[in-house]
């Protein structure tokens, strides 16, 4: 007999992380519904936020201190289970990394994610989960890659300095230690960009110009990125593929410096928490995401769990700070019904503000008496 209700959302970007919109709404649906067992499962697609979703499923939280994308240490963090860790670019390489928030397009590093794979290796990991989202750089993973071993040369054997812009002088790759460390170690991205590397739908073009960059530091970033597929072997079959150009690029170095895999973000990391388990026997899923809208249906979070919880004959509903999405749209999303903050705060400057207490409201004035009358 389904009984519980799980709590699976994802992250209020910019007022509250994906555990605390669990936690609200746990906290208004158990004042309106004491009797009724809850499960928190906070989620996370592989941007902001998926460490902290795998912390809360019961991963541990390790710490480590890296470079930050213009080089200077921030403190971070991975999660790991066994011998599998939970890696996420922005811990190290986000744009919220970025020191007073000034944007550096050109020069901008995924090193420190690369150092957060290296302690993760050290750690014992034999199994490399890599989130992407949320970066400042557009260097193609080779920040990355030089952390773990690998030489980016100009024409006179000199290093390349970190970003993006400087690989227009990339003369020659030296492969160094990655393939022999990571022989038995599977590295998988997890990320729903499904972009090309290059071109009008590729990393620069598309993402750069969210990372600060202007129409000239865009076209010298896709130079930087075609002249490093030009140097690297197979490197044009690797960024045709699906994701190469995720994180600025990142997934085409995690392919092709790290022979990693491409998953779909938040299908793969429901199989890595356990949602499928955790549904088992659910009355309802309550998923969520600060703005639900058409961008959503693009492998957003709360899509991905409510689709999965369609699998098993589960209802799934939704919070959200703002709703975009209404009848044929919301259907075309798995979801049965949707509630957002602007339902019971119309000033959108408030809802960021208390998002957390209108949380609780909505869950316990609008969610129970909706969907558990019973």
């Amino acid at each position: 007999m389904r009984n519980h209700v799980v709590i699976a959302p994802d992250k209020f970007k910019g007022s509250l992380t994906a555990a605390e919109v669990a936690a609200r709404v746990a906290a208004g649906l158990r004042r309106a519904r004491p009797g009724v067992p809850l499960v928190e499962l906070p989620v996370a697609d592989g941007g902001d936020g998926t460490v902290d979703a795998a912390v809360a499923s019961g991963f541990s939280r390790v710490a480590a201190t890296v470079s930050g994308p213009t080089g200077e240490p921030v403190d971070a963090s991975y999660a790991v289970r066994g011998t599998t860790a939970v890696v996420e670019l922005a811990e190290a390489s986000g744009l919220r990394r970025l020191p007073g928030g000034a944007p550096a397009p050109l020069t901008a590093s995924s090193r420190g994610t690369g150092e957060l794979v290296d302690a993760a290796l050290r750690g014992g990991a034999r199994r490399i989960v890599l989130g992407l989202g949320g970066s400042a750089c557009t260097d193609g993973g080779a920040g990355m890659a030089v952390a773990l071993g690998v030489r980016f040369l100009d024409a006179d054997g000199a290093e390349l300095p970190p970003g993006g812009a400087a690989l227009r002088r990339l003369a020659s790759v030296d492969a160094g230690s990655p393939p022999s460390r990571l022989a038995d170690v599977e590295v998988v991205v997890a990320s729903d960009v499904d972009s090309p590397l290059l071109g009008p739908d590729g990393a620069a073009e598309v993402f750069a110009p969210q990372k600060g960059a202007s129409a000239a530091q865009v076209r010298e970033l896709e130079e930087g990125l075609a002249r490093l597929v030009s140097v690297v072997r197979d490197g044009g079959s690797v960024a045709e593929r699906a994701g190469a150009g995720a994180a600025g690029g990142v997934g085409f170095g995690a392919m092709a410096f790290l022979g990693a895999s491409v998953r779909p973000g938040i299908g793969y990391l429901l199989d890595l928490l356990g949602f499928a388990d955790a549904v088992r026997g659910a009355r309802l899923v309550v998923t969520g995401e600060g703005s639900l809208d058409p961008q959503s249906l693009r492998g957003k979070a709360p899509v991905g769990v409510a689709r999965a919880a369609g699998r098993q004959g589960v209802p799934a509903i939704a919070v959200a700070g703002r709703l975009a999405l209404t009848g044929a749209r919301l259907r075309e999303a798995g979801l049965r019904d949707a509630f957002a903050l602007t339902d019971l705060e119309p000033d959108p400057a408030r809802c960021v503000a208390a998002a957390g207490p209108l949380l609780e409201r909505l869950a316990a004035e609008r969610i129970a008496p909706s969907w558990l009358t019973e």
